[in-house]
């Protein structure tokens, strides 16, 4: 299934990390913001297409040491049509340097509009008889908590297209607890939502012994994380909170197995907006980051056998 392509990219390149790409306009460049607000009429289209072309000067710069991106699509959405212009070209640009990208959307229905969700960022539309890809990455964050209704529209287009979905299950924000960590029973609400994507992945299996249902478990609970690894064997994980958020290289370790398999750890601004803390010239944004995600990969790697 879809894990299976990320996993063999992080073996290939053996780098278990992914770059979130959410760009606030501050982050780009003066030097892009400038020239592109003084291209377009539109300040929208303009700042959508900045941040396009900071996007591909990250990716340029990522591709051959890190295997996937994410995108947040609430940055793209930010700047209305153009912005999801922007979203799309991303992907494809992704795509065409080999890096296998993961849509950050946190989506959440039921029914037919769950499946429109589903239809949009994973799989295909018919139109006048031809099926096309509207944005088409290779797996979406959702939000598991309104049950299967939410989550079965996506299994089908998961097996049909080798897609996966991050299902929402101890996030890394410091409210979190406020919901994920009550009861049900002697179980917490997250270990419950762990339990049922072990259940939704049985229909999504894969090669490297983890289905297509992933989930997504913060770096700032290490404990939680190292506790779900063991209660969760065939469930990937994507882990955010590493760098900005407050988790490090020991906190993330508890998400991988034996084999240094199992999690893919998300830098964000830790990444793009690496010339920033250096200091360095911002027309060396790129190899700033390419800096950082090295550094990034040698601090996990002294804690994960891979």
């Amino acid at each position: 299934m879809s894990f299976d392509l990320l996993i063999s990219r992080i073996k290939e390149l053996r780098n278990p990390t992914v770059a979130g790409l959410d760009p606030k306009f501050s982050y780009v460049p003066e030097y892009i913001r400038e020239s592109f607000l003084a291209e377009f009429e539109d300040p929208l289209y303009g700042a959508a297409m900045a941040v396009l072309e900071y996007n591909k000067g990250l990716i340029d710069a990522l591709c051959d040491v890190v295997p996937a991106i994410k995108p947040q699509a609430a940055y793209y959405e930010l700047y209305g049509w153009a912005g999801m212009k922007a979203l799309k070209e991303t992907i494809d640009y992704a795509h065409e340097k080999g890096m296998y990208v993961i849509t950050d959307g946190k989506r959440n229905d039921i029914g037919t509009t769950m499946e429109a969700y589903a239809a949009a960022h994973l799989g295909t539309v018919n139109i006048g008889g031809k099926e096309v890809a509207p944005f088409d990455g290779d797996a979406l964050t959702v939000n598991g908590y309104l049950g299967s209704d939410g989550i079965t529209p996506l299994l089908n287009i998961c097996k049909e297209r080798d897609k996966g979905i991050f299902v929402l299950v101890k996030t890394s924000n410091p409210s979190s607890g406020e919901l994920q960590d009550k009861k049900i029973g002697a179980e917490a609400v997250y270990e419950v939502m762990g339990q049922m994507c072990e259940q939704w992945g049985a229909e999504l299996p894969g090669k490297y012994g983890y289905s297509g249902v992933g989930a997504v478990v913060g770096a700032t609970y290490p404990e939680q994380l190292l506790e779900l690894r063991a209660k969760m064997p065939h469930t990937f994980f994507l882990v955010p909170g590493y760098g900005a958020q407050g988790g490090g290289a020991r906190d993330v370790a508890g998400g991988f197995d034996k084999n240094g398999l199992g999690a893919i750890i998300n830098s964000s601004r830790g990444i793009i907006c690496a010339y920033q803390k250096e200091g360095c010239d911002e027309r060396d944004y790129a190899a700033a980051a390419r800096r950082e995600a090295i550094r990034m990969r040698d601090d996990i790697l002294q804690y994960v056998n891979l």
